[in-house]
């Protein structure tokens, strides 16, 4: 057969497998670390045999053997995750997916699950990884991160929601703030009556956002139950693992799963990084981090470390005026800052009391005081 021939064939088979999968042009080559699961090599082999069927080119890291995938032998675990990096590094492959990978600060993982009340698809933004040491702005970074991962898997204009954890509040001011810079994405709306972009456990279930964003230490547990709601725990069925490694110039794409992720979920993820390699996830992410440069990013995240270090500085007694009663309250700001929003009224002469409504923090003042109270707590930046 001549060289043309050849090339003609190939671009047939590739065209074959384009109308099977779904997916058109060359193969992804993504590694598979099959060593070290609780569940044993068999369960990883048969997740690359699985993903091979759906269009991606499997080099298993292995002792084991299959037809469809390819298998590169090692001796042990730490071999093998030797061979993955060396492989990811030699552009032998376009990506891999393993059991465990050290991260530099900076770069997390944003995993996507399927969500029970309605099968929906949905991108967690953090599950493994510290994007930074500081929590708002490690979730500021979160949701630059989810957005470019979803984008790369195909979703043109994800929405975006923030789960009430410490720091929800302050992150959405911060959003906001990129928003009025210029930086495009659309807020997720919350299903309860309420609404609102800061999302409840309801709105997970029902995958309400198309990016969910959290600390990476809750994404790590929300992942984990999400993946495993229906096993009691030990084997992770559903969904598509801990998902790739995301920050700025970062290029390497590592997936991450368990060692208690089962084979369904490994082949979702190796499918995962092929639409990834696909969808030039890379070039998604330099676009998105230079939008949002533009739009103020870098200032936004100073401006945070600033306010931090005065706030430290200014700490200080004080005390409040004489008790009133406290009919009117103000929402939306966040458990850690509530009693420095209290304080801050008290300064400006106003008695102020804190509490916990169905919604969340509250700091409650006088209906006379309601509307001064929102002017200050605005201005300090409790609020937005």
């Amino acid at each position: 057969m001549s060289n043309l021939e050849k090339t003609i064939a190939k671009a047939f088979m590739e065209m074959a497998e384009g109308l099977e999968t779904g997916s058109f042009g060359p193969r992804p080559k993504i590694a598979l670390t099959g060593m070290g699961s609780e569940h044993g090599e068999e369960n990883a082999m048969q997740a690359a045999q699985m993903a091979a069927k759906r269009g991606v080119d499997v080099y298993y890291i292995g002792t084991l053997e299959a037809e469809g995938v390819t298998t590169v032998h090692v001796a042990n675990e730490d071999e093998g995750h030797k061979k993955m990096e060396e492989m990811v590094e030699k552009g032998e492959v376009d990506g891999a997916v393993t059991m465990h990978f050290p991260f530099p600060i900076g770069v997390s993982t944003v995993g996507r699950v399927i969500t029970p009340a309605k099968g929906k698809e949905m991108f967690v933004a953090n599950t493994t990884g510290t994007s930074s040491s500081d929590r708002i702005e490690g979730m500021i970074k979160n949701t630059i991160y989810g957005i470019i991962t979803a984008k790369a898997c195909g979703i043109q204009n994800p929405t975006v929601g923030i789960l009430n954890v410490d720091g929800a509040r302050q992150t959405e001011m911060a959003l906001n703030q990129l928003k009025e810079g210029g930086y495009q994405f659309e807020w997720a709306t919350s299903a309860r009556a309420d609404g609102g972009a800061v999302m409840r456990g309801n709105d997970v279930l029902q995958g309400s956002a198309d990016v969910m964003v959290m600390d990476s230490l809750t994404g790590n547990v929300m992942i984990k139950m999400m993946s495993a709601y229906t096993t009691g725990g030990s084997f992770e069925s559903t969904g598509y693992g801990y998902g790739p490694g995301i920050g700025k110039d970062y290029e390497k794409l590592i997936l991450i799963i368990s060692r208690a992720s089962g084979a369904p979920l490994i082949a979702n993820a190796i499918e995962f990084a092929g639409q990834l390699v696909r969808g030039k996830v890379f070039e998604v992410a330099k676009k998105e981090f230079a939008a949002a440069e533009k739009a103020g990013l870098n200032k936004i995240l100073e401006a945070r470390k600033a306010a931090t270090k005065s706030a430290a500085a200014a700490e200080e007694e004080v005390k409040p005026p004489p008790a009133e009663p406290c009919t009117a309250s103000i929402p939306g700001i966040e458990v850690m800052d509530l009693e420095d929003a209290a304080k801050a009224l008290w300064k400006a002469g106003i008695y102020a009391e804190t509490g916990m409504g169905c919604t969340g923090p509250l700091v409650m003042m006088s209906e006379a005081n309601h509307a001064k109270s929102v002017e200050i707590l605005k201005a300090a930046g409790y609020i937005g």
